[in-house]
């Protein structure tokens, strides 16, 4: 299925027009109206809204055959953006610093080029223009719910990734993106002059202690063998250089794969907790929230998006790729049918696109943009085929 230049040249001001005009997850209202009006000049879509702030719009092919569902993410993050080129964010603090307005442009532009071949197609696509990726408990739970998931055969997604160059496509077999539980914990002591600290209960040795000891979790309670992150992210204690602070309060995240692994952390979490207050004489409150499923991608599908890729670009563009520690509420999906969830490289050196997802300076080499339409109008054609019956 070609791109042609106009469809090429809308890809991109589809994608300059979210990125210029981003919104934060629950709150994407004109990013929907915007993704709604768009299909609605498309022909054959049947358009929904299944939340307040998403829009699902399904093809029925020629015959009937296989449901595909095509999932896009369409929310931005809290961030000030540094970039300086002419359609930059318009939002004070807001912006697309993760790819998503890529993905949502990508989607269009993959709806338009199927709805305009639907007599060369056989069965059901859906494609899932999805809110509140960024912000637990996300959108995708919420769209499952509503039913965008019944009946579906496979479902597959694609995440634009800055640490891979433009002209590669990321392929992970099993697991691949981590569960993303979070923690909290304060440490509750007794303030007094830091000039007496015997006359206190000194709430910043106990929570430096306890910070410290929780790295044991990984490198001496857990087996090598398993993937396992426990890092401490903030730490809050303390107004002035001679009190010592009655309660100091640090948290994290912890991402895994293994479901087992997982159930246990919480536990020895706050048994190191629990061990180094008593020890120090302090008390402590402990919270717990799991975050999304890990994503882990099913075989049957990762070879057929495996194989699109090589067929499309060769199988020197295919690059195996380990899993990633970031969370993905894509998995939600994964929960109800057969997926799979790739990268989509969009990193260049050569012109300095190089800065991390979530950085303020955070931005995508737009030569990926037709490359990722390719890949997804491509694979529709492939898990509709008969060949794959």
């Amino acid at each position: 299925m070609k791109i042609a230049d106009r469809d090429r040249e809308q890809l991109i001001r589809w994608r300059r027009h979210l990125h210029q005009y981003p919104e934060l997850s629950f709150k994407e209202t004109n990013t929907s109206a915007f993704v709604s009006e768009a299909l609605k000049r498309m022909p054959f879509l049947e358009i929904s809204r299944p939340a307040p702030t998403a829009v699902m719009a399904v093809l029925r092919g020629r015959n009937p055959g296989k449901t595909l569902a095509i999932r896009a993410d369409m929310d931005a993050l809290p961030i000030e953006e540094k970039n300086t080129f002419e359609y930059r964010s318009s939002v004070p603090g807001v912006m697309h610093a993760c790819g998503h307005d890529g993905h949502t442009a990508m989607l269009l532009t993959t709806a338009k080029l199927l709805s305009e071949n639907k007599e060369k197609l056989s069965g059901e696509i859906r494609f899932i223009f999805q809110h509140a990726e960024e912000t637990p408990p996300g959108g995708a739970d919420e769209l499952v719910n509503a039913g965008v998931m019944d009946g579906v055969d496979y479902v597959i997604g694609t995440h634009l990734w800055s640490p891979l160059e433009t002209g590669k496509i990321g392929i992970v077999y099993g697991p691949m993106m981590a569960a993303p539980d979070t923690f909290k914990v304060t440490v509750i002591g007794k303030g007094g002059h830091a000039g007496l600290p015997h006359e206190t209960i000194d709430s910043i040795t106990a929570a430096a202690q306890t910070i410290s000891s929780l790295q044991q979790i990984v490198s001496r309670a857990t087996d090598a063998s398993e993937q396992l992150v426990i890092s401490v992210t903030q730490i809050a204690g303390g107004s002035a250089d001679n009190v010592i602070p009655g309660s100091v309060e640090f948290g994290g995240t912890v991402r895994s794969f293994n479901e087992e692994l997982r159930n246990q952390i919480p536990g020895k979490i706050e048994q190191i907790v629990k061990g180094v207050t008593d020890a120090h004489g302090a008390s402590y409150k402990f919270d717990y929230t799991k975050g999304y499923r890990p994503v882990i991608n099913e075989e049957r599908t990762t070879r057929i998006l495996h194989q699109t890729a090589a067929g499309l670009f060769g199988e020197d563009s295919v690059t195996l790729m380990k899993p990633v520690m970031v969370g993905e509420d894509f998995s939600a999906y994964q929960q109800k049918a057969p997926g799979c969830f790739f990268f989509t490289g969009a990193g260049n050196k050569k012109e300095g696109i190089t800065f991390p997802h979530h950085h303020a300076n955070f931005t995508i080499d737009e030569k990926a943009l037709e490359i990722g339409v390719k890949m997804l109008t491509k694979a529709a054609e492939a898990f509709l085929s008969s060949d794959h019956e």
